[in-house]
């Protein structure tokens, strides 16, 4: 962790602020206001959850500075987006947005590319999809296609998978007046189902069968959205004590769960 206390980008990532719970709330009552000041103190007291997040991609070879600031440009959609009447916490609304930030920067920086030869096909499928809606007004099926372009099936489904980018299930797809509607509202819910009320059941007795601080770590982290840094700072003791205490726990309830 010691590398990481250095300057990124320009800042001076040891002296990084720490901003209590009762701040994040005033902050964002001035941020509704429009107050600039408010948001830019916000960001930097944020920079901590970017700086742990960054930690997760530094095995992909891309510059640290560079995940530093496509993790900030996360860290900003996430208080631009974030509504505070939710019973969220900040951090646990923000980290799948500087993930997924960072994902999309890596994903398009990419030295892979889909084969031209794929490429064609799936244009070509695209192409004779709009020409056969024109001809009968109904959406032709990957059989048809096939059948039009003298194809196999497998080859066009392969070739339009291909040309698609991955999203989010944080990113927005529809907005009005600040309101954005993601695509991971459009997912339907099962978390009725019985097994998932077995499987809620079997997760707490494996929480209440940990130690006490062990049992606050994982509610922090896991519940509450925390980081490291931040349980750290919470339950007074080092982020390498918080690290393993962490990985203690998770494998006393994966022993206790199989």
């Amino acid at each position: 962790m010691a590398m990481y206390k250095v300057e990124i980008c320009g800042v001076n990532t040891a002296k990084l602020p720490l901003l209590s719970e009762e701040e994040k709330k005033e902050l964002f009552e001035r941020i509704g206001n429009g107050d600039r000041e408010a948001r830019e103190t916000f960001i930097k007291g944020n920079l901590r959850l970017v700086l742990s997040i960054i930690q997760r991609f530094y095995n992909s070879g891309e510059n640290i500075d560079d995940l530093f600031q496509i993790g900030c440009i996360g860290l900003m959609k996430a208080i631009d987006h974030f509504d505070v009447t939710l019973n969220v916490k900040f951090s646990t609304y923000a980290v799948p947005m500087i993930i997924g930030e960072i994902r999309r920067y890596l994903r398009d920086n990419n030295s892979i590319r889909v084969s031209r030869s794929i490429r064609d096909t799936a244009y070509k499928a695209i192409y004779t999809k709009e020409m056969l809606m024109k001809q009968s007004d109904k959406e032709p099926t990957v059989e048809d296609l096939a059948k039009e372009l003298d194809i196999p099936a497998e080859d066009i489904v392969f070739a339009l998978d291909a040309i698609q980018s991955p999203v989010s299930l944080y990113e927005p797809v529809y907005a009005e007046s600040g309101d954005a509607l993601y695509i991971m509202d459009q997912i339907s819910d099962k978390k009725n189902k019985e097994e998932n009320w077995v499987e809620e059941i079997s997760l707490k007795a494996a929480i209440d069968r940990l130690s006490g601080r062990e049992h606050q770590i994982i509610l922090l982290r896991y519940f509450e959205g925390k980081t490291q840094m931040e349980v750290a700072e919470e339950i007074q003791i080092s982020q390498a004590q918080v690290s393993r205490l962490e990985k203690k726990a998770l494998r006393s309830m994966k022993h206790y769960l199989s």
